[in-house]
């Protein structure tokens, strides 16, 4: 009777550990499954093709983004080897995603393929004689499926920066596009904001209008203003309000033609092509040079191409001192002017609105006056006081009066650069200017208005000339 009851619990565990065995993957049935696939590949003729995370001009592959969209979305992705949990947008969601050297099956039209990722690259492999049936309509629904997935999900914005591989070619570096700016956040003109969002909505949904016309489905901007009045904040408002990447192009690194072009090639639909600092760039080298450079990069053959659903947006610090060729600021190549001035006193309010979270104050009358007289400070300026001074009000208007006090004279305030009238002057079917008195604000640290000065070199020498200089950290505190 013992043995009997020995015998069956030596049974019953000998079947217990036979279905553990069974039942996870790291006992027989997963052996069993890897010798299978061993033994197909030894029967079967593989095909066996790469996807590569860049081209030939090591410019991004968006085959290979849309692949990745799609494995990433396969309910086989569960069952393989090595998936990596990451967490998603939101601090509550766990995402799914291949890991290095991670094999996953799929299927399609009743034949098995197999997808490695691999480094810097996903390899494909099926059976040669399934590549003719299959080959062409699986690529078709990877590339239906990531579209589809690209429109449901909130889009994962990109900052972009060229830089020179070993052999000196430009290239795309690309980091999360998380900048904060928006349409509420900046300081502008309602009115202004308006018409800007009304242009931009009325781009999105132009592609049959554009194409009706025979014209690429294209718009430029050029934002012109003194340091610190917000261009970059403003652009970064367009990319977040139309969920566009960005695209900043770093005129310095780019020594020739062909560069350019290169770049150009690299950029994708839905996006900002941004160039900071035009100005410099037309004058540091020849101009003959440049215009022809710069002019086919605006709307040359290549652009007519590949510049369709973008955004091309230029900057500077003032156009009325540059001897700039009229054929470069034509509509067509540059569509829409937004001026940028200093600060006045509504644009002030605005930002102590936004900052101070004031409305009213018994200081805003003195603030006012002081406006009245000509000073003025960039909204760059005035923002890092109010930061500075957040806690107390008083105190950061009281240091805004301060450095207010302390412009009498400058070269800023003597109406050639800064105060403008407000006006939107249509130029052309699709172009326009728009002017504004205000910008973006900016951030940073905070003193009195004599103190804020010295440590970041806003004293300047009095003088009633206007400088023709051109910041060489132009719109490093740009409210960026």
């Amino acid at each position: 009777m013992i043995l009997q009851i020995l015998v069956g619990f030596v049974i019953t565990c000998s079947l217990v550990m036979i279905l553990r065995m069974l039942l996870f993957k790291t006992g027989l049935i997963y052996t069993v499954k890897k010798w299978w696939r061993c033994i197909e590949n030894i029967i079967h003729v593989q095909q066996v093709l790469k996807v590569p995370e860049f081209n030939e001009s090591m410019q991004e592959n968006q085959l290979y983004r849309k692949v990745s969209l799609y494995l990433n979305s396969l309910p086989t992705l569960e069952d393989s080897d090595f998936t990596n949990l990451i967490t998603g947008k939101k601090p509550n969601d766990i995402v799914l995603c291949l890991d290095p050297n991670q094999t996953i099956d799929d299927n399609f039209l009743g034949a098995k393929v197999t997808w490695t990722n691999s480094k810097n690259c996903f390899v494909l492999s099926l059976r040669k004689a399934d590549k003719r049936r299959i080959l062409r309509p699986y690529l078709q629904h990877i590339h239906t499926v990531s579209d589809e997935i690209e429109q449901l999900k909130p889009r994962d914005l990109k900052l972009y920066m060229n830089i020179k591989d070993q052999q000196g070619n430009g290239r795309w570096r690309s980091v999360p596009f998380t900048h904060p700016s928006t349409f509420d956040t900046i300081s502008m003109e309602e009115d202004l904001k308006n018409k800007v969002k009304s242009d931009l909505e009325s781009f999105l949904k132009g592609k049959q209008y554009y194409h009706r016309l025979g014209r690429v489905w294209r718009r430029s901007f050029l934002l012109y203003g003194p340091s610190g009045t917000g261009k970059s904040s403003f652009v970064a408002a367009m990319a977040n309000f139309l969920s566009y990447d960005v695209y900043d192009i770093d005129v310095s690194k780019v020594s020739k033609d062909s560069d350019l072009n290169s770049l150009l090639l690299g950029t994708t639909s839905r996006s900002i092509i941004v160039i900071e600092d035009f100005d410099r760039f037309l004058m540091e080298k020849p101009r003959n040079e440049n215009l022809s450079v710069i002019m086919k990069f605006m709307d040359g053959i290549l652009n007519s191409c590949v510049a369709e659903e973008r955004l091309m947006v230029f900057t500077m610090n003032s156009k009325e001192h540059l001897l700039i060729d009229p054929a470069v600021l034509r509509p067509g190549r540059i569509d829409v002017h937004i001026h940028f001035p200093l600060c006045d006193f509504s644009g002030f309010k605005s930002l102590a609105s936004t900052y101070l979270g004031v409305k009213d104050h018994k200081l805003f009358a003195q603030v006012g006056e002081i406006f009245q007289t000509g000073a003025t400070l960039s909204q760059a300026e005035i923002g890092e006081l109010m930061i500075a001074n957040r806690n107390s009000p008083s105190r950061a208007i009281k240091s805004v009066i301060t450095a207010l006090q302390q412009t009498d004279g400058d070269a800023r305030a003597s109406g050639k650069i800064g105060r403008s009238k407000k006006f939107v002057e249509e130029v052309g079917e699709t172009g326009g200017v728009f002017c504004s008195d205000t910008g973006s604000g900016g951030s940073g640290g905070g003193y009195t208005g004599r103190e804020f000065r010295k440590l970041y070199g806003f004293l300047r020498m009095k003088s009633n000339k206007v400088s023709h200089s051109f910041d060489s950290g132009s719109e490093k505190r740009d409210g960026r």
